[in-house]
């Protein structure tokens, strides 16, 4: 931040009188205001200003140094905390108090991330989750080069620009070939995009979804049942293997368990020995009755 010095003209004088005590003015000093003079006296009285730290008048000899309408004595101007002379240096200012900037570093400025030391007033600060870093320190971990507001990927707290992250650590997609950046599904130990994994059937993306495997190929429940499930003997709907269901299989016919009955009284012979009949299957009971 900077300040300006208010110092009016003073000279010998020339003019006639003082524009406010009219005593005479010849030989001696003077200060102009607006074009008029005034004797030294008369001037300090009438238009100096108070020095924010001592509170004396800043008289016409004396330089008058202000800042957003505040004014000091040069020997009044200094760092609030350590009192070291802010003339002609940088300073910051806090809550209306003048620092300079070491002061004003170890009171409020951020400290890097990286190298822990402070980010001094002026420097560019770079802001990443939630944290500070001197603009020299935010570099990609692998080669060095300044991140900037460029694409970024962290791991394990080190920051990486989007190259580097792919060449050291990314999986690529078992399916299309590119880089997995985030997510992803692992299926038969190989990485996929979540929009990659699909059903080989209807291409239905399966990620989160009940599937099935068949010769190391995803299917949906849907796809699966229709291209291979065996149909069950009584409803002819597919037997699928999802919910660990129980199946029941006698020469070249399967049943759904539930569906394991007896054709004529509907008893269920899951565990029971059977007779058939043509296509019908018969509990003894029934079969040595017919």
């Amino acid at each position: 931040m900077t300040y300006h010095m208010e110092n009016p003209t003073r000279m010998t004088s020339n003019h006639t009188d003082c524009h406010y005590c009219l005593q005479s003015l010849r030989g001696r000093k003077y200060a102009l205001r607006e074009e008029n003079a005034y004797c030294v006296t008369c001037y300090d009285s009438l238009f100096a200003n108070p020095c924010e730290e001592c509170k004396k008048p800043i008289e016409c000899d004396s330089k008058d140094l202000a800042y957003k309408g505040r004014h000091w004595h040069e020997e009044c101007f200094k760092c609030a905390k350590c009192s070291c002379s802010l003339v002609e240096k940088p300073f910051a200012a806090k809550d209306e108090v003048l620092l300079c900037t070491e002061c004003y570093s170890d009171e409020y400025s951020s400290k890097c991330f990286h190298c822990q030391k402070t980010i001094m007033p002026g420097s560019r600060k770079m802001e990443f989750q939630g944290s500070s870093w001197h603009e020299s320190c935010f570099v990609c971990q692998y080669c060095r080069q300044p991140l900037g507001t460029k694409p970024l990927i962290t791991k394990d707290n080190e920051n990486y620009c989007v190259p580097c992250f792919e060449k050291q650590f990314a999986h690529h997609c078992y399916s299309c070939k590119k880089v997995i950046t985030s997510g992803g599904v692992t299926y038969h130990d190989q990485p996929w995009h979540k929009e990659c994994f699909v059903c080989t059937g209807c291409k239905t993306q399966l990620s989160g979804q009940r599937f099935i495997s068949k010769d190391e190929y995803p299917y949906c429940v849907d796809c699966f049942s229709k291209l291979y499930a065996k149909k069950c003997a009584a409803c002819k709907k597919p037997i699928t293997a999802l919910g660990c269901a129980k199946f029941i299989s006698f020469e070249d016919r399967q049943w759904h368990g539930e569906c394991f009955n007896c054709a004529k009284c509907s008893v269920s012979l899951v565990g029971q020995g059977f007779l058939t009949r043509q296509d019908d299957i018969l509990c003894h009971e029934c079969g040595s009755a017919s």
